[in-house]
């Protein structure tokens, strides 16, 4: 079994929701729920840490958004994220 099957194999252990505020810094806020103390705010100190000046427009933001969803992929989080943006 490789290391890809155990984590995906995994219940859900919360649900995180990135929000964008606004093109004024601190463009993002992070909430989430979790049976597990600190598992959610860690993961909110990474998130903030590669997105923190960072607006959806910023080149930048692809790849650390990518990195974010690994993250929690890796932690069995859901991850949602609100950019403010009408879905297509």
């Amino acid at each position: 079994m490789s290391m890809t099957e155990t984590i995906s194999d995994q219940p859900p252990r919360g649900r995180v929701r990135v929000i964008y505020l606004g093109p004024v810094a601190p463009h993002w806020d992070v909430q989430g729920e979790s049976e597990v103390r600190g598992l959610v705010d860690e993961f909110r100190g990474r998130v903030l840490a590669r997105l923190l000046l960072l607006p959806p427009h910023d080149p930048q933001f692809r790849r650390n958004k990518e990195r974010v969803a690994r993250d929690a992929e890796r932690e069995a989080l859901v991850l949602e994220w609100d950019l403010g943006l009408p879905e297509d």
